[in-house]
């Protein structure tokens, strides 16, 4: 660290003998005295000279290497609406030992990220203020705690932070909560995966446990989560009927859904029928006509409600309320299908952290086509 020494000795010097030469015009008898004083100064100056150009630079030095790095972050300190954030530079988090400090690169938005901010669901996420957001993030590992393992400075990863912290420069993680970056993605691309990406598997994989063959019904395939949904179903086989506006029809064939239902012109129940799971992030009325629409032994999963024990049981089926999980053993999965060229996901807006608010809000529509991503740092040069 370089530190800048000052050089007032000679200033103080010459103050000094300025004032020898005032008080021995009005005092002539003390000109022996201050004859003696200059030559005691005179002998001593050099020492004092070199404590002043020493001991004052190095206490110097000592505060500004006790400075924490910062970092710039959004943060809310109170829970609301999106124009709550605000853009801090903040001190930089230093990892426990059972963590890794990741520099940011890019992290996108998620459509649970205004409820998540809205404080109304703090006791069951978790959340404390002041709270950074950013649930998927795609970046590089700075440094390690002492019992990390499977991560090493440098490593490219992606992932999931289950307290968020993504929107900043710089985040901690644990290390089950991030795997390897696709390496067929850039650092965009790959922050638009974790979160959306962690939730359709879960969903398909872990609770409906979807066999080749079999038919699925996704509400939503254009969004965030759904339009994972459908390219895994078909990744593992399964006839997919999905649902989306008029302007996504063309999207949902691109993701591969067999059957693209316009649900501004047809009712879904009268296309899909007898299907084996249903998938759902919109709830209420959609969720309600759902139950109709598949087969005896079948499941419903909704990601915003708790399916109805009464009409599970009137129409013999199961239902799961869906919360994802970080988890870097399913990340892994997914990167490979990624890389194998089976799964891509759909960026539609790249924004500066800057604009956080302006992508809280779009995200607050419930009507994103793919994801927005915010981009915090320049793609690092291979």
């Amino acid at each position: 660290m370089l530190c800048t020494i000052p050089t007032h000795g000679r200033v103080a010097s010459r103050s000094f003998a300025k004032l020898g030469v005032a008080v021995a015009q009005r005092f002539p008898f003390a000109l022996s005295a201050i004859a003696r004083e200059r030559e005691v100064m005179r002998y001593f100056w050099p020492t004092l000279r070199l404590l002043t150009f020493t001991a004052l630079p190095l206490s110097i030095c000592a505060t500004r290497a006790d400075e924490k790095p910062k970092m710039r972050a959004v943060v809310a300190h109170e829970y609301g609406a999106p124009d709550v954030l605000k853009f801090e530079e903040i001190q930089r988090p230093e990892p426990n030992d059972d963590e890794a400090l990741v520099r940011v690169i890019a992290s996108s938005v998620n459509p649970a990220d205004p409820l998540t901010l809205s404080g109304k669901y703090a006791k069951e996420f978790g959340t404390h203020l002041p709270m950074i957001a950013g649930y998927d993030i795609a970046g590089v590992v700075e440094k390690t705690g002492a019992g990390v393992t499977k991560l090493k400075p440098g490593d490219a990863v992606y992932g999931y932070p289950t307290f968020g912290g993504g929107w900043a420069d710089y985040v901690t993680v644990k290390e089950w909560e991030v795997g390897p970056k696709p390496k067929s993605l850039s650092f965009v691309e790959a922050a638009a995966v974790p979160m959306g990406a962690l939730t359709a598997w879960q969903s398909l994989v872990d609770v409906a446990k979807l066999q080749p063959g079999q038919t699925i019904l996704i509400h939503g395939g254009s969004g965030g989560v759904g339009s994972f949904a459908v390219q895994i179903a078909k990744a593992r086989g399964a006839r997919v009927i999905a649902t989306a506006s008029t302007a996504n029809q063309d999207l949902l064939k691109q993701l591969g859904a067999d059957v693209a239902v316009d649900y501004t012109k047809t009712k879904f129940e009268d296309v899909a029928k007898d299907v084996d799971a249903v998938l759902d992030p919109v709830g209420k009325d959609t969720l309600a006509r759902s139950y109709g629409a598949v087969k005896k032994g079948g499941i419903v999963m909704s990601l915003v409600a708790r399916p109805d024990p009464a009409e599970l049981q009137k129409h013999g089926i199961r239902g799961a309320g869906i919360a994802s999980h970080p988890d870097a053993n399913d990340l892994a999965e997914i990167a490979q299908l990624i890389d194998a060229g089976k799964i891509k996901p759909m960026v539609t807006q790249v924004l500066p952290l800057t604009d956080a608010v302006k992508a809280q809000q779009q995200a607050a529509t419930h009507h994103t086509r793919g994801k927005v991503v915010l981009r915090i740092a320049d793609e690092p040069k291979t």
